[in-house]
Order: C-alpha cells, then structure tokens, then sequence
C-alpha cells in the first residue's frame, strides 16, 4: 500500500479502495478460468459466474474511478493548462469541481428514490441463480459518486500551495520504446 506523509484521511481511503479494485481483477480473471474449464472440458457450466464477474467487476470499476481521482489520473487537457498563470489554473480547477459537484448532486438527487427503493427491496439480477446486482450496484454508484467528489474538494485543497506542475509530451510516450522501435525500421530499411 502506498504511503506518503501529505496523505489525509480522504487519500488513505481512497488508496485502500483502490487495492480492493486491484486484488478483484484476479479474482474475475479465476472465476472465468474456472467456469471456461468447468464447461469446456468437463461440460458442466455454472450458472453463477457470469452474474458474478459482472457484479465483482462493476464495483472495482467504482473502486477504481475513485482510485484515479485520488491519483490525478483522469483525463486531462493540460495543453491550455500548462500555459495559463497560477490564478488562472486554480479558476481551472475550481470549475472543474464544480462541474463535477453539479453533475454528482444532479445524479443523487435525480436517483436517490429509485435507489433507495432497489436497496431497500434488494432488487435481483433476474437469472437464474438471481444476485442482487442492482441492489447493490446502483447504491454503490452513488456512494462513490459522492466519495469522488469529496476526493476531488480534496485535491483540490491539497494542490491549492503547490507549485505548478508542468507536463510534456514525454509523460504520456515511452521514448525508449520508439528508440528501440526506430533501430528496428533502420535495419529493415538497410536490408
């Protein structure tokens, strides 16, 4: 688990929901492996696996969206960015987390009935072996949406002292890739 001294409560949280996004993608990946075997050589499918690693995988994609607020790892457009004052990032940033409260007050206040009744009733998937994805799922939706919020009033409190930070295009490109890839084509052209 990743520890740094500036990290607050919030950071610590978000970090160890982000473990659990990471250790259930294995256990998607050997659910499936199980049922392939299961079906494929001894022909005796389950009906539970597939139910399972939708509902396992919808929530570590909560977990994980929460996990890259905390890390600052959503997309961003940093061409503009880069090149504005302080003063005008920090309006940058401001706007950007209130686009993101607007947008996440609207969808739990437009839900909030609808979900409360699915949690409430713990509303089933419908199959045959019938888990209660969406009585659980939907709930979770909002809470992380609400919980990425908070993360992102977070950082965006955290950064507000920090210099800025300035981004190239080497950040995004593995130049030791596209060296090693261009030696390959100067061979093949010699030859």
């Amino acid at each position: 688990m990743e520890y740094r001294k500036d990290q607050n409560i919030i950071d610590k949280l978000s970090t160890w929901l982000g473990l659990v996004a990471l250790w259930s993608t294995p256990f998607v990946v050997a659910i499936i492996f199980y049922e392939v075997v299961l079906r494929y050589v001894f022909v005796n499918p389950t009906m539970w696996v597939n139910e399972m690693s939708l509902w396992v995988s919808g929530g570590a994609y909560l977990f994980a969206g929460l996990y890259a607020m905390r890390h600052r790892s959503h997309i961003r457009i940093f061409i503009i960015y880069d090149i504005v004052p302080r003063w005008v990032q920090h309006i940058f940033d401001c706007i950007s987390v209130a686009c993101l409260a607007v947008f996440s007050f609207a969808v739990i206040w437009g839900s909030f009935s609808e979900v409360k009744r699915k949690l409430l009733t713990m509303e089933t998937y419908g199959t045959a072996w019938d888990p209660p994805i969406p009585g659980t799922i939907k709930p979770l939706i909002l809470t992380f949406l609400a919980l990425i919020l908070i993360q992102a009033i977070s950082n965006l409190i955290c950064d507000w002292n920090k210099p800025p930070v300035t981004h190239d295009v080497t950040d995004e490109v593995d130049l030791e890739a596209i060296k090693a890839n261009t030696l390959d084509i100067d061979k093949d052209v010699e030859k």
